[in-house]
C-alpha cells in the first residue's frame, strides 16, 4: 500500500510517500504525478516514510526526473538508509538529486 500526500506551494509540488512503491502502487504514483506536475515548476519528494521501492518505482522516479529536468528540477528528501542502499546499488544516486537534511 502507498499513501501519497501532495501540496502545491508557489509552483513547488511537495509530495510525501508512505509505504511501498512497487509494481502494484507505481501506476498510482505515476498517475497522480502526471496530473499534478502540469502546474509545477519543481518537485520535492519526501521519502522519509517510504519502506520499499521496486524497479517499477524507480522507473516512475526516473520518468518524473526527466520531466522535471526540463522545468525547475526534482529533489528527494529524507531518504532512509534502506532506500538509499537501493539507489546506490542501481546507480540512481548519480541520477537523482538527493538531499538528506
Amino acid at each position: 500500500m502507498l499513501k501519497i500526500e501532495k501540496a502545491m506551494d508557489n509552483g513547488v509540488l511537495n509530495t510525501a510517500l508512505e509505504g511501498r512503491l512497487d509494481t502494484t502502487t507505481a501506476p498510482q504514483l505515476e498517475g497522480e504525478l502526471r496530473e499534478a506536475l502540469d502546474g509545477a515548476d519543481r518537485l520535492e519528494l519526501d521519502l522519509e516514510k517510504l519502506e520499499y521501492i521496486s524497479s517499477a518505482g524507480l522507473r516512475v522516479l526516473l520518468s518524473a526526473q526527466k520531466l522535471m529536468a526540463k522545468k525547475g528540477g526534482m529533489t528527494l528528501r529524507h531518504v532512509s538508509e534502506a532506500i538509499m542502499e537501493i539507489f546506490e546499488v542501481t546507480g540512481f544516486v548519480d541520477i537523482l538529486n538527493i538531499v538528506n537534511d
